[in-house]
């Protein structure tokens, strides 16, 4: 309870900044609205690129904090053409080809009318009830016939308390529902503020582009460790039980008992590399992966973990092996993370598949076809306080997951929880062969 009160003032905080920043969104919008009465006088064309980089600015801000807040990413649109030293017409025939800054605009004209009302209802929740718990015990006495409180007329001491109890009643509404607006603000940010539907699609190529070069890279070293931990180990231990064994062979004739010490040494060696070898093949692809499933080979990495591992797998059955994969080490590495560094005591995985709602079909550049994905959370318990950036390990899981065009998102705020959140685009590739339900 102590943690979802302070979790809903500082919602209730940021819901009051919102309405207050609304104000400034009102005055740039109207200074940008203004640029464009001035365009036939040819005044406009000096004011329009300052007023839409002071626009471009403020929209900037909500997506930042929608992020931080709310943990819904808005992908921001290409920056403005930089005001240097182009011709004034120039800079605003720029400005007004831009896609973006005709969504910045519509933006600053909704955002006062819906946003601002949509974060105002908690407020004014807790500030009505803090009248009723905090001004009306003390008022209703000097007024002759008392006066009304929402639908209690207060003109008695009960009616006074039940005027008080109301009032509490509204704070805590309010600041219960300050963390639920913050999210439906959140999401009518996204759906005016991501970028152009043409921007995602040429970013996207691009980011395929690069996806693709890192990923031959990341197979081509691959291959050379594995070649590696051949060479250095199960090879080198091949070799020596060979000439171990050529060395049996010619004592054998001489002196059986040095043969047998030797046949001896050439078992041992032999478990030693087929030991290497399945360690090298565990590395690869874990056999319980392979032979039972992603649910299963989850619940054997929450039954390795020294954590309180709880694991939800809800999967229609087996997934394409590429992407098993994939999710496995991605999900082993975010555990080893809150084992290693977040002083957690618990874990919650949950494994879903389903397609995506029509707002994300909506607001990203993906289409029913491939709109089926597994959708992995891992949250725990600790201290919070994460960064994606300060980390290699997430960092090399969110290269690998671009590779099936899948995201990774973290959400972890200072005093928890963390909770990282990957989606995998993908179609179930069999019935169901393993036991991938329930709760484990």
């Amino acid at each position: 309870m102590g943690g979802l009160g302070a979790g809903g003032l500082r919602a209730l905080v940021r819901c009051q900044l919102l309405g207050l920043v609304a104000l400034a969104v009102v005055a740039v919008g109207g200074l940008v609205i203004g640029a464009l009465l001035l365009l036939p006088i040819g005044l406009g064309f000096r004011l329009l690129p300052p007023a839409a980089g002071a626009l471009r600015g403020l929209s900037d801000r909500y997506r930042s904090w929608t992020a931080r807040w709310t943990g819904t990413a808005i992908s921001p649109p290409d920056p403005l053409a930089p005001d240097r030293a182009e011709r004034p017409r120039r800079r605003a025939a720029a400005v007004l080809g831009d896609e973006g800054f005709w969504r910045d605009l519509r933006w600053a004209w909704l955002e006062p009318w819906f946003g601002g009302l949509l974060v105002a209802v908690p407020l004014a929740l807790v500030e009505y009830g803090a009248f009723g718990a905090l001004v009306q015990p003390f008022i209703w006495r000097l007024l002759d016939d008392g006066n009304w409180y929402a639908f209690i007329p207060v003109r008695s001491t009960p009616t006074m308390l039940a005027a008080l109890a109301l009032g509490l009643a509204f704070i805590a509404a309010g600041v219960r529902l300050a963390p639920v607006v913050l999210g439906l603000h959140g999401r009518w940010s996204r759906r005016l503020l991501s970028a152009p539907r043409s921007t995602e699609l040429a970013r996207r190529v691009e980011r395929l582009t690069d996806i693709r070069d890192e990923s031959l890279d990341a197979q081509a070293a691959e291959l050379r460790r594995i070649e590696r931990d051949l060479h250095d180990g199960a090879q080198a231990r091949l070799v020596a039980l060979g000439m171990t064994l050529d060395e049996a062979t010619r004592l054998l004739d001489v002196d059986l008992d040095a043969a047998r010490g030797l046949l001896l040494d050439v078992r041992d060696t032999s478990a030693r590399a087929l030991q290497d070898l399945r360690d090298l093949v565990h590395g690869i692809q874990p056999p319980v992966l392979a032979d039972r499933g992603l649910g299963d080979a989850v619940r054997s990495l929450a039954l390795d973990s020294f954590l309180d591992v709880h694991v939800e797998v809800r999967l229609p059955g087996r997934l394409p092996a590429p992407v098993e994969s994939a999710a496995y080490f991605a999900i082993s590495e975010a555990l080893a993370n809150a084992a290693k560094h977040s002083g957690a005591q618990e874990v919650r995985i949950t494994l879903t598949y389903g397609d995506l709602t029509h707002e994300d079909l909506t607001h990203g550049d993906l289409t029913h076809e491939d709109s089926a994905r597994l959708r992995v959370t891992v949250t725990d318990d600790g201290r919070g306080g994460a960064d994606l950036a300060r980390g290699t390990g997430l960092r090399g899981v969110q290269r690998r997951l671009g590779t099936f065009d899948g995201s990774l998102a973290l959400h972890s705020p200072l005093g928890g929880p963390t909770t990282v959140t990957l989606e995998i685009p993908c179609a179930s590739s069999s019935p169901k062969t393993s036991s991938c339900s329930g709760t484990g």
